[in-house]
């Protein structure tokens, strides 16, 4: 049976916390949503802020899930979806406006393609809608070191798209702020690893999904638009030190033994030299959040590996990754976009 006839269930999910200005600014795009066998669901972290009231006033169809805590987004996703039956999962955030098409392109390209496990729409920025937004652009790839970046976006240089990156591609990371994931395999790999609380975490999950056999997919046929930066602030001192310190946890996880015992000492070792550069730009207490993850990592590697969740496998192939240093080829060689650095025409 086509896929036009037989929609497999999605469940789309957004994970609020005091986010009711977002809730009451983009769930009516959401609602909007032209596909015919999707559940809109609310999975509130125990905010403190009106947006159970919303819910309740001006969206009472909308399922909520309250959580009695503010788990984070790894947990706090972790804890909602067990509540949660379909065949897809898609992890939405609040400050994401979409357009009603928004998920059937991707669902039918997951539904042609059982190797596919994971994907992403194309992300661009809310305020400035040619632009690639940062968190996920055009599709996440990884380097040698483990640094991110994607198509239309590395470090702080998102650029402006023009189609350079419309043809669907795998890549190595989706964007957590719009997720599509097979629900068998989100359970099956244990779903988010929640000692991470936050950032980092849907990079860990496809790489292990990667290593367990299954591609992560860019599907730019669809768009949203993405303001970012909608629960913790980008210049907020606790980013610096969860991205640090879930980066490092993560090279440490899903690396060979091999690579980890000299890719992480070079990283660190890195890191501390942005750490000194934050300490003549953005102020000292970035610079003490980096060593303050640093001194976090070792402490997991000690005392709280145990908690984390590991790839079951190690043979899967991985796609969307460079061997080589994006460091250098942005600070040193001054290459600042996608194309120029992975060399060829995406």
């Amino acid at each position: 049976m086509s896929f036009q006839n037989q929609h497999p269930r999605v469940a789309v999910v957004i994970l609020n916390w005091n986010g009711s200005k977002y809730l009451d600014q983009f769930l009516p795009f959401v609602l909007k949503s032209s596909y015919p066998n999707m559940e809109l669901i609310v999975a509130d972290n125990a905010s403190t802020d009106d947006s159970l009231e919303l819910m309740d006033q001006k969206f009472p169809r909308i399922r909520v899930i309250r959580l009695k805590e503010n788990h984070g987004f790894a947990r706090g996703y972790n804890e909602a979806l067990k509540e949660v039956q379909a065949h897809y999962y898609v992890l939405l955030n609040s400050d994401v406006e979409v357009h009603p098409g928004w998920l059937d392109p991707v669902i039918e390209r997951m539904e042609q393609d059982p190797a596919i496990g994971a994907a992403q729409p194309k992300m661009l920025s809310y305020d400035q809608k040619d632009l690639f937004e940062y968190a996920g652009a055009a599709g996440g790839w990884l380097d040698w070191l483990g640094y991110p970046f994607a198509r239309g976006r590395v470090f702080e240089t998102c650029e402006t798209d023009y189609g350079q990156y419309n043809q669907a591609k795998p890549v190595f990371w989706a964007s957590g702020a719009a997720l599509f994931i097979r629900s068998e395999l989100f359970r099956q790999l244990k779903g988010f690893d929640e000692y991470f609380f936050a950032h980092m975490e849907e990079i860990d999950l496809c790489w292990r999904l990667q290593l367990a056999g299954y591609t992560v997919y860019s599907c730019p046929e669809s768009e949203v638009y993405h303001v970012g930066a909608g629960t913790l602030k980008k210049e907020n001192p606790q980013k610096t030190f969860l991205n640090f310190r879930n980066n490092l946890i993560m090279l440490a996880k899903n690396l060979p033994g091999s690579a980890a015992v000299w890719k992480i000492p070079v990283r660190i070792l890195l890191d501390l030299l942005s750490g000194v550069k934050f300490l003549f730009s953005n102020g000292a207490i970035y610079f003490f959040e980096v060593l303050k993850a640093h001194l976090a990592f070792f402490y997991w590697l000690l005392f709280r590996r145990a908690e984390s969740n590991f790839p079951e496998s190690k043979k899967g192939k991985l796609k969307g990754w460079i061997n080589r240093s994006i460091v250098w080829s942005y600070f040193v060689k001054g290459e600042k976009t996608f194309t120029e650095i992975v060399k060829h025409k995406d």
